[in-house]
């Protein structure tokens, strides 16, 4: 997962660079070679199933957090709780067909009265548990999320059709369609695959989910979230890009967290930044047919989603969502008005484009389940005032690396542009000042899977 400026590889600790790539004269890397086997996975993803799976969803009529879920609605296939039941039945379905490689579970509670829920409701989150074949490497986990739940124009009708084609059907889609290529491979970390309800009346369903993963102590590298990524097919539309929102001084951080990041300049460096320039390079390797747009920032101007729940609780999380919204198809009842279809309608969603997303999000969470762990206790030495810069780490637990990396970005830079190899050494000095540059560390097993990138902390 190799496109810097400059690669250098080195057997040694401790070897000391000369980092001329920095002022421009590199030559461009070739990115490395696809796994073979997350290669032929992707090439499984059906952009026929994707277009079932969401004309099913809509065909719920409602899946309003608010709306039926008694038996009787259940047997005849309307409201939140029949979409519930049918979810749970496609991922026990991939789960027979992979052997019962798959846990699947249910994640239930009842949210008090607020604003948007008039009385006590029980939301329930669906997923399923690939679990890592590696002891020592199982307890990591990587998660794709999107959330079944819809609405219309207004938030509390239980009755009136909200077909919630792209939001969110399209994001459910991806969590399934994920699970269904995915479970025929076997990881080293584990992978979870969510659906979660109650997003449209206050990211409930996500806030408890996530909640329960900080509870029960998860180490969660990394969460997807899918969010309107139908691919909206307005004339203004870019099918070939995806947006994909990461926030920059986390949510959870803490004074002394916040007194670092403004003393080192780390505004742009949290988990969640890193997940995202991962999906980023993971999108130059795989030819997943959609390219990654990072934007940092939290979401939309002034907007959320579900991913904003891991956050809150610590973890590094991101969303995807396409290019350009049309806000005539979110949040509208289905209608016509002055020659203008409102709606969030079957019609509107662009299958293919789902299934191109669906791709990159599969590619990521392979990469991040079948790589090492991340080196841990990364640091950046400021004992002496230097322009040297040597950076110690210990080991990445798990016993999966066999190398490490450094990479390193300009000051300016939003991308990771330069990669150091270091050989199977845990203290690397490079001739390159600490004032101009960002650096971090990253692990890579035998076959050539990356971790994510640990951006130092000062030692002195």
């Amino acid at each position: 997962m190799l496109h810097f400026r400059r690669i250098v590889r080195a057997a040694a600790a401790g070897i000391v660079l000369t980092a001329i790539g920095c002022s421009g004269q590199s030559a461009q890397s070739e990115p490395s070679a696809a796994d073979p086997q997350i290669a032929a996975a992707l090439r499984q993803v059906s952009t026929q199933r994707i277009q079932t799976n969401i004309e099913k969803l809509v065909g719920f009529g409602t899946r309003l957090t608010l709306s039926a879920q008694d038996p009787a609605s259940i047997a005849a296939g309307h409201g939140i709780g029949a979409a519930r039941e049918w979810i749970k039945a496609e991922f026990e379905r991939y789960s027979k067909d992979c052997g019962g490689c798959l846990e699947v579970k249910t994640d239930s509670f009842t949210e008090e009265p607020t604003e948007r829920i008039p009385k006590a409701t029980e939301i329930t989150n669906v997923y399923a548990v690939l679990k890592g074949t590696d002891a020592a490497n199982a307890k990591r986990i990587v998660l794709v999320t999107g959330h079944y739940d819809s609405r219309n124009s207004d938030t509390l009708d239980v009755n009136g059709d909200a077909p919630g084609a792209n939001d969110d059907g399209s994001g459910t889609a991806v969590s399934l369609e994920c699970a269904r290529v995915l479970s025929k491979i076997k990881f080293a970390a584990t992978i979870v695959f969510l659906t979660v309800a109650g997003e449209e009346q206050g990211l409930n369903g996500s806030r408890h989910f996530a909640k329960m993963a900080k509870d029960q102590g998860w180490d969660l590298e990394a969460a997807l979230n899918n969010d309107i990524v139908g691919g909206d097919k307005s004339a203004e539309q870019d099918h070939s890009v995806v947006r994909v929102f990461s926030e920059g001084v986390p949510t959870a951080a803490t004074e002394q967290d916040l007194r670092r990041i403004r003393g080192l300049g780390g505004e742009s460096d949290s988990g969640s930044r890193e997940v995202a320039r991962y999906v980023a390079e993971v999108g130059r390797v795989y030819d997943a047919g959609v390219k990654p747009m990072l934007v940092f920032r939290l979401d939309r101007y002034l907007r959320g989603g579900d991913h904003f729940a891991f956050n809150q609780q610590g973890f590094a999380a991101v969303r995807f969502t396409e290019f350009r919204e049309d806000f005539h198809h979110q949040h509208q009842n289905v209608r016509t008005e002055n020659g203008i279809e409102y709606g969030d309608s079957l019609k509107f969603v662009d299958f293919d484009y789902v299934a191109r997303v669906a791709r990159l999000n599969a590619a990521t969470l392979a990469s991040l389940a079948a790589a090492p762990a991340p080196p841990a206790n990364v640091h950046l030495l400021t004992k002496d005032l230097e322009n040297d810069s040597t950076l110690t780490w210990e080991a990445s637990p798990g016993g999966l690396a066999t190398e490490y990396e450094l990479v390193w970005r300009a000051t300016t830079s939003p991308d990771w542009e330069h990669v150091h190899n270091v050989g199977n050494a845990t203290r690397t000095t490079m001739k390159l000042s600490k004032d101009n540059v960002i650096f971090a560390v990253r692990a890579v097993d035998r076959a050539g899977h990356r971790s994510l990138p640990v951006v130092p902390v000062p030692e002195r």
